[in-house]
């Protein structure tokens, strides 16, 4: 089903020149944070295991940065679209750096746990101002490209963070050293937003242009009308406009962030139960990973240039195949080979994904004001990611290892037929 093309307000700037010029501010913050984040969190189990948890509370503890900012995300979203990106993001940093010290004195695994919770409600205004930006600020045409950018420098940080936090610890041999670098990321990002160049301000949004959009459907008929500029609307009134897109693409992007997240606990889990010794799984999951990273902008040149679709469901259909091959693999005599072999699928499926659910939600959120929407788009697909280990974990318990990952197969596939469906319907193409 083919919408109408969107026309774009053509500037006097390419977005290269554009993203490029202002490249510290746009993608410097993102950085900033992953790198100090990635540095921490390794450390957030064993910190709390100090504090006297077992292993199920110290695992219990770590997802609290996840429940924070999953919870963070509409919170967020409206106090972006109230205060703008700059404020938003400005005393997000200033609350994380309350969180980090509370990490530092915490007496007890109540504090602790609240003091990590904390710096994940505020990471999610870090993502969703950014995400925000670009959707306003990128043109169409290089939108793709541009998020893709954005997740991979995530990732670049989430990636390099635990080594400094390694280097760190063998020089100081203090957990302290890695929260003190977090909050020197975060003093940096500070005085980035508040006293750089403002974005925002610097780069004009383009005016409004005709577009097909999901709050011009009532019915779930394909939508052929353009969608007037809207007042800005409140977080959950925003949330019951847009029902009708988040409950089936959202619900696709969903399974594509738990398909995601079950690759990150399935690997160590599938090497355990193999009796591979740590430096062997270890290896396997950081070539899945390096393939993953190396990918990211290769999916947003695909998205650019073929459409979303093209990215969205080869990545979908090669998890998912990944999931099945690799759940059949467990009882053969060869079963070390083939893990290694399927996680490099599985990292070249989320490779060819990056950047996917930042474009998606940038491409169906309102132009105008379309941080609340997003703020309910970023809730959908971290709701995704944050179920998909209890998936794992409860099927593992109950049936067996194999029988969960073949699970995530099935939603793999599931989601793959939901983007076929609705993509084409929902998402709008550029000429």
């Amino acid at each position: 089903m083919t919408l109408q093309p969107i026309v774009e307000t053509v500037t006097t700037d390419s977005p290269r020149n554009v993203l490029a010029r202002f490249a510290p501010m746009i993608y410097g913050p993102t950085l900033l944070f992953a790198l100090g984040e990635g540095a921490v969190i390794p450390l957030i189990p064993v910190i709390a295991s100090r504090l006297g948890a077992d292993v199920a509370l110290a695992a219990l503890i770590a997802a609290a940065l996840v429940v924070g900012q999953l919870c963070g995300n509409i919170p967020a979203g409206w106090a972006v679209a109230r205060f703008g990106e700059r404020i938003t993001m400005g005393v997000a940093g200033i609350v994380i750096l309350g969180g980090l010290v509370g990490v530092v004195f915490a007496g007890s695994l109540a504090i602790f746990a609240a003091a990590v919770f904390l710096i994940g409600f505020c990471a999610a205004s870090f993502a969703l101002a950014r995400h925000s930006f670009m959707t306003t600020r990128v043109p169409l045409h290089f939108r793709a490209r541009a998020l893709s950018l954005l997740g991979g420098t995530f990732r670049l940080g989430m990636f390099v963070g635990p080594f400094v936090s390694a280097a760190l610890l063998g020089i100081f041999g203090d957990e302290s050293a890695s929260i003190a670098f977090f909050a020197v990321c975060q003093v940096a990002t500070i005085l980035l937003v508040f006293f750089g160049p403002d974005p925002e301000r610097a780069i004009a949004a383009p005016s409004a242009a005709p577009r097909t959009g999901p709050d011009a459907e009532d019915t779930g008929e394909p939508v052929t009308g353009s969608i007037p500029t809207v007042e800005r609307a409140g977080v959950f009134r925003t949330m019951w406009r847009f029902r009708g897109v988040l409950g089936r693409l959202g619900i696709a992007a969903a399974s594509l962030s738990a398909v995601r997240s079950a690759r990150q606990v399935v690997l160590p889990l599938w090497g355990v139960s193999l009796g591979l010794d740590a430096s062997t799984i270890a290896v396997v999951v950081g070539v899945s990973g390096a393939i993953d990273f190396a990918l990211f902008y290769a999916s947003g040149q695909v998205m650019d240039r073929f459409g979303r679709l093209w990215a969205a469901l080869p990545a979908m259909v090669l998890m998912g195949a990944g999931f099945f091959a690799l759940s059949v693999t467990h009882e053969l005599s060869s079963a070390a080979m083939w893990f290694a072999m399927f996680a490099a699928v599985l990292g070249v499926g989320n490779g060819l994904s990056s950047g996917i659910l930042l474009t998606l939600g940038a491409d169906i959120a309102p132009p105008a004001d379309p941080a609340a929407f997003l703020g309910s788009w970023r809730t959908l697909t971290d709701g995704g990611g944050a179920i998909a280990p209890v998936i794992v974990s409860v099927l593992t318990a109950a049936i067996s290892l194999p029988v969960a990952v073949a699970a995530m197969g099935v939603i793999a596939v599931a989601g793959a037929a939901g983007f076929v469906r609705w993509v084409p319907r929902y998402v709008p193409r550029a000429r």
